[in-house]
């Protein structure tokens, strides 16, 4: 069942993101983000969406912590507030929530079955906040440095 949601989300990638590039939009724990536009936004999301099930299936937590700590680090060099970074991720992981409760059934078994997939994905998203944030702190240690 995890397997089929994933592959859902995979599949229903354009549909999570313009969700999202909305809600990114309008939500006063991103207007740092409103800086870029519609294209922009819907990469960024469409990205994580379609790389979330390799993530989710992945035991190599170096993957996801090489991947978002560059995040982090790179929107720290644009200009974008740490609490719109960890904003725009707590409004992934609800966007895909509700999009998965929505395509689970109502037997007792499909229900345990997104219990399962909600903790992943609770999981994944903490490990990417984490990593997202220690990427952001390492770009202000590192600009220093370099202007030396």
């Amino acid at each position: 069942m995890a397997r089929r949601l994933v592959g859902i989300i995979e599949t229903h990638a354009d549909d999570l993101t313009a969700r999202l590039v909305e809600q990114v939009k309008s939500h006063r724990t991103t207007i740092g983000l409103r800086k870029y536009d519609d294209i922009e936004l819907g990469r960024r999301a469409r990205e994580l969406y379609l790389h979330l099930g390799y993530w989710l299936r992945s035991t190599s937590e170096g993957q996801v912590e090489k991947a978002f700590h560059e995040f982090g680090r790179r929107q720290r060099g644009e200009g974008i507030p740490l609490s719109d970074l960890v904003g725009e991720l707590l409004l992934t992981r609800r966007n895909l929530w509700e999009f998965v409760e929505a395509q689970v059934g109502d037997s007792n078994l499909e229900l345990r079955q997104e219990i399962d997939l909600q903790l992943l994905v609770v999981r994944f998203f903490d490990r990417a906040i984490y990593h997202t944030v220690r990427g952001y702190e390492s770009s202000a240690v590192e600009a220093p440095a370099a202007g030396a």
